[in-house]
């Protein structure tokens, strides 16, 4: 049975102590896929981190197209192997279609963003000037983009204001009470209402890495959270 009776709803005085003990909790678990790669650097003619700017977001943008449904353990080695040989837009356009599927094989979906990461890098040459844009609106004229991927470009790509929502900050704001939404856009939405602007960027890390690790969708680890206390787990039928 849920004990959303007996904990109240977390509030935003709540949210930022809970915060700050994810923030230590997710030191022992790797964190999604997308942010790793980038930090560890994807190019292979620059070992080091690359900063902020164009060549971060192109990375960021193709590696989160691949990423939608689908694991990170596929994602990461699909998006080192399709950016070492298209590195930038104009490489992309060089490869087939046929190429670019088997590169990113076995991504889920791979035929049908193999033609969108053509129709992209197409875009990113004919519209905006070989570079990612750095709005919301323009990212979401791209083939394939979201208002996840666009979000995920804007924060990680260039280091600007933004909340990426996925299915686990979803899921985790609404078991919490935080939000009361039916859709990840809809949770964006009304994050940005209520979430203290120094999270914003860092939020969709620390959900999703909890959310892989330790309050999974099925039965999530409830014996071993530190934050247990403080959730009031709406919706949680079964736990371990």
């Amino acid at each position: 049975m849920t004990n959303a009776k007996k904990i109240p709803r977390v509030t935003t005085e709540t949210l930022e102590k809970i915060l700050l003990i994810l923030k230590q909790e997710i030191k022992q678990w790797r964190v999604p896929a997308v942010g790793q790669l980038v930090d560890e650097g994807l190019s292979y003619d620059q070992p080091k981190r690359i900063p902020y700017g164009p060549e971060r977001a192109y990375q960021v943008l193709i590696s989160t197209i691949l990423s939608l449904r689908t694991k990170d353990a596929v994602t990461e080695p699909a998006s080192l192997r399709l950016l070492k040989e298209a590195p930038t837009p104009e490489r992309m356009l060089l490869l087939t279609v046929s190429q670019i599927e088997k590169l990113i094989y076995p991504v889920g979906f791979y035929k049908t963003k193999a033609k969108n990461l053509i129709k992209v890098c197409e875009l990113l040459l004919s519209q905006f000037n070989r570079e990612v844009p750095r709005t919301m609106e323009a990212l979401l004229s791209l083939p394939g983009v979201g208002r996840k991927t666009a979000n995920l470009v804007l924060t990680i790509g260039y280091d600007l204001a933004g909340i990426c929502v996925d299915t686990h900050v979803h899921r985790i704001c609404n078991i919490w009470g935080y939000v009361n939404t039916k859709s990840p856009d809809d949770t964006e939405f009304a994050l940005r209402k209520k979430l203290p602007p120094a999270e914003w960027k860092i939020f969709n890390d620390i959900l999703v890495t909890f959310g892989q690790n330790l309050c999974v969708p099925v039965s999530p680890w409830c014996s071993r959270c530190q934050i247990v206390l403080s959730c009031p787990r709406i919706g949680v039928t079964r736990s371990r």
